[in-house]
């Protein structure tokens, strides 16, 4: 059962806290990437045939594969994939930057240029929990972007590929697919093997394994977090429907037993008839002893004195979903701080954000969302910055750019810029 606290008798780094499995995976991964980057594809199907129970005899996914497997997607499923893309694109376009120009200064051109990457990896889970709403949160941004090449790898589970993720693969623009999955595809995408190619980036989720490997082959490329147990933490009125809110907690209970779920309300009323909602409800889920284990050992509800005061306490956590089931929710929204996703009002549950509405579902975690964002196309590009002076620019500005360097100790930067001085007379 879900345990009430008053804010006062928490401490706010108790109110995610989880008590994970103690599993050391780093050596795993660490052989893994090892064998990966000495024996490419070779290293590549045994393990296939380790943990996928099959190793392909091709690991790319060929056009009429992809085609078939496209034709073999639920019909009506297809049309809301297509849906769904269609608010995905239309609000990740608005994040597009661009390149400037400052010419402010005579005889000085200062710019900035925004540079799509040229090749990203996709990773998505393709077995019991298949994702294909990460395929288009993941590949759609990149390609607003300009990323010239999205390359998704997923694994095959005994040789057979998911249809729905390959036709979200589809819709999305994914350029390649490839069927191997696990530590030893992330390897694969950050250090090349005969099949496939060396990325500039990894995004997406996996199981402590991949993203264990993410971690450990950040620097030699990028990749978008390390993602922690999904989380969600309501804010709600006493005229919440104590229905909903049970059922809102429990739709990210049910993701996996490390899931958290938190109400933050002043009122007890509500309190208590959310905890009897939640009995109720998880009895009903397929799901129900995952969603059992979440909401015993990770779910809290906290009682405060008012909404502002729930905020405050949002804020310090910083979660990565956050509903505000209260009247009038804009009146708070400039008062949130830190959320990886907010949801206003009581007619936006967390699961649009996963599926439907548009702004991206790839969200910070464990408070990280105090100093990051979700995935969007600012992840796909970098930017690169130019400067141009005239003779007579930099003649201006050379002794102050030699007194500067000099001060720094660095005396070959104060003579590269006074060298052009006076056709290489030194002053």
């Amino acid at each position: 059962m879900i345990r009430t606290y008053a804010y006062k008798d928490i401490k706010i780094e108790e109110i995610f806290a989880r008590e994970e499995e103690k599993t050391n995976v780093a050596d795993v991964v660490s052989e893994i990437i090892a064998e990966v980057r000495k024996g490419g594809d070779a290293a590549l199907k045994r393990y296939a045939e380790q943990f996928d129970g099959a190793a392909p005899a091709v690991f790319e996914v060929s056009k009429e594969e992809r085609a078939a497997a496209y034709a073999q997607a639920d019909a009506a499923f297809l049309e809301i994939l297509k849906e769904a893309a269609a608010h995905i694109r239309a609000f990740h376009e608005k994040q597009k930057r661009t390149d400037f120009v400052l010419t402010e200064r005579e005889g000085v051109v200062l710019g900035q240029k925004i540079i799509p990457l040229d090749r990203v990896g996709l990773y998505v889970p393709g077995g019991t929990a298949s994702y294909p709403s990460t395929v288009l949160m993941d590949c759609i941004p990149a390609k607003i972007a300009g990323v010239k090449e999205v390359c998704m790898v997923t694994p095959a589970k005994d040789g057979k590929l998911n249809p729905d993720i390959i036709a979200a693969a589809e819709i999305a623009g994914v350029d390649r697919i490839f069927r191997i999955g696990g530590a030893q595809a992330v390897a694969a995408l950050a250090c090349g093997t005969e099949s496939i190619p060396r990325v500039d980036k990894i995004v997406g989720p996996g199981n402590a394994f991949v993203a264990e490997a993410k971690k450990q082959v950040f620097g030699q490329v990028s990749i978008d977090m390390i993602a922690g147990p999904s989380e969600i933490l309501v804010i709600a009125d006493g005229n919440s429907d104590a229905e909903i809110i049970a059922a809102d907690l429990l739709s990210q209970a049910e993701h996996d037993k490390m899931a958290s779920a938190v109400l933050v309300t002043e009122s007890e009323a509500l309190a208590q008839a959310v905890t009897a909602e939640l009995e109720r409800q998880i009895a009903l889920l397929p799901r129900a002893e995952i969603a059992r284990a979440s909401i015993d050992n990770n779910g809290k509800i906290i009682l405060v004195k008012d909404i502002a005061e729930a905020i405050a306490v949002s804020n310090e956590i910083a979660p990565e979903h956050l509903e505000v089931s209260v009247d009038e929710p804009f009146r708070y929204l400039a008062d949130i701080r830190h959320a990886g996703s907010i949801f206003l009002g009581r007619n936006a549950p967390e699961a649009l954000g996963d599926y439907f509405a548009g702004p991206n579902h790839t969200l910070p975690t464990s408070g990280t969302a105090r100093f990051s964002s979700p995935l969007g196309v600012d992840d796909f590009v970098k930017r690169s910055s130019f400067t141009y002076y005239t003779k007579e620019a930099l003649t201006a500005e050379a002794e102050k750019i030699g007194f500067f360097a000099r001060r720094e100790g660095l005396e070959a930067h104060a003579r590269s810029a006074l060298v052009r001085k006076d056709k290489g007379v030194i002053q």
